[in-house]
């Protein structure tokens, strides 16, 4: 009986196997059927169902003889056949050039028990027989060096884990989020600004004007009339699209056995880029593939260190007003320093951020969110209005997989890479404030 079960699922697998095989010619050529494909394919279906049909028949009339010999094994009524030895309850003993698990597996009982199970569980009351053995030692779930060794623990938190190794990333948030399609951007940054606006008199001739006036105007001594001329200091800038790139091997296997591994990757190297990315925008010195960041641009004011971190911070606040006649919407500091200033305390010893019982460090300082982060160093932060900041994504961040890399096809190795393509560029660097936090 397991012999024609065992024919029938191969007639099975054939039949869809070559059914699927013309599906999928079909589909790689972008068609439909032909006649004679379709027919096949209808009488592979056909076959297929028939063996399927009857497979379920024999997994039946399986259970139905084991059921008799269950019934038969308490009363020895079962008959042996020919070369066949059995124990006094009627139970097969195989022949010794049969191994036990051997005859385990190919045992009819073994094949009933199959069938009738669902979902991982047992259905009906099945009996298999197996080799008569003596007891030598328990086999148990507790020890390592027994069942325990094949228990496979509920692993969890693996994303957290991960989590350990990054840092927050929030200066996106604040800037100017843009896309081009090029690999440079061109854009204008604004320098300077004169504005000589004045009140000016009607004139009351039309002879041209013959001596300079205060304020840049020209004042025509028989008449005036003239307006003050005022000014705009711009600058075309180019930067180049840059590209951020990393990767790592991993082995086939750790692929496919490591249900986790993939994602877990996917989510490390994207943050990866992240990281870097946020580093260029504060730090890159303009060299080579570097960015061009906040800290190395021309034009952007300083504020030394004055009395206390607060009070640095707040003239900073206010050189983004008066000079850069903007409106700042962000503080950029390192963790350490906003430490500094958690712990600042007035002349009664009290915290001005709440101390220990507080909700946490200042994520307000003089009415603007404070964004710590790593990329901006100890010692130093900024203030701004990061709208006029601006990074332009050309490629957002992308994963691939290959096997290509080196000799990696021959020993069962894949490159996983991770890249992005942006640009960054600051439009009006004196609307930004680089603070001096060392005392």
């Amino acid at each position: 009986m397991t012999v024609k079960i065992d024919e029938l699922t191969d007639q099975i697998k054939h039949h869809l196997t070559e059914a699927r095989a013309i599906a999928a010619k079909a589909e790689a050529e972008d068609r439909d059927f032909h006649d004679d494909e379709r027919t096949a394919l209808n009488e592979h279906m056909a076959k297929a169902t028939e063996a399927k049909d009857n497979l379920a028949k024999a997994k039946g009339d399986a259970g139905i003889r084991a059921a008799l010999a269950d019934l038969g094994d308490g009363i020895a009524l079962n008959e042996k056949k020919s070369g066949e030895r059995r124990t006094p309850s009627g139970l097969i003993v195989p022949d010794e050039k049969t191994s036990l698990g051997e005859h385990f597996v190919k045992s009819a009982e073994y094949a009933a028990l199959m069938g009738t199970t669902a979902n991982g569980q047992f259905g009906a009351k099945q009996r298999v027989q197996s080799l008569p053995v003596g007891y030598k030692s328990l086999v148990t779930g507790l020890s390592d060096t027994s069942a325990g060794a094949f228990v496979t623990n509920d692993m969890r938190g693996l994303q957290v884990a991960l989590d350990s190794f990054q840092r927050p990333l929030r200066l996106r948030d604040v800037v100017t989020n843009g896309t081009t399609t090029s690999d440079t951007v061109e854009y204008v940054r604004m320098t300077s600004t004169t504005n000589n606006a004045a009140p000016v008199a009607e004139a009351t001739s039309s002879a041209a004007p013959t001596a300079p006036g205060g304020a840049g105007a020209l004042v025509n001594n028989a008449g005036g009339g003239y307006k003050p001329e005022s000014a705009l200091a711009a600058a075309k800038v180019t930067t180049p699209v840059r590209t951020i790139a990393h990767w790592i091997p991993v082995t086939k296997r750790a692929l496919s056995d490591a249900a986790q591994i993939r994602t877990l990757i996917d989510a490390f190297l994207r943050y990866g880029l992240e990281e870097e990315l946020e580093d260029q925008m504060i730090s890159g010195d303009g060299t080579g593939e570097n960015f061009e960041g906040l800290g190395n641009v021309s034009g952007v004011q300083a504020q030394a260190w004055d009395t206390n971190a607060l009070t640095t911070a707040r003239k900073a606040k206010t050189k983004v007003r008066t000079v850069g006649r903007s409106i700042a919407n962000a503080y950029l500091l390192n963790p350490a320093d906003l430490e500094t200033i958690d712990l600042l305390q007035d002349n009664e010893g009290r915290f001005y951020f709440g101390g220990p019982s507080g909700v946490g460090s200042a994520s307000v300082l003089w009415g603007l969110p404070v964004i710590e982060t790593e990329a901006v160093p100890a010692g130093t932060g900024y203030v701004g209005d990061f709208r006029k900041a601006v990074l332009w994504d050309r490629e957002q961040a992308s994963i691939q997989m290959t096997d290509s890399h080196a000799d990696f096809f021959v020993r069962n190795l894949v490159a996983i890479l991770a890249e992005m393509r942006a640009a960054f560029g600051v439009l009006q660097p004196n609307a930004f404030v680089e603070i001096d936090l060392t005392a």
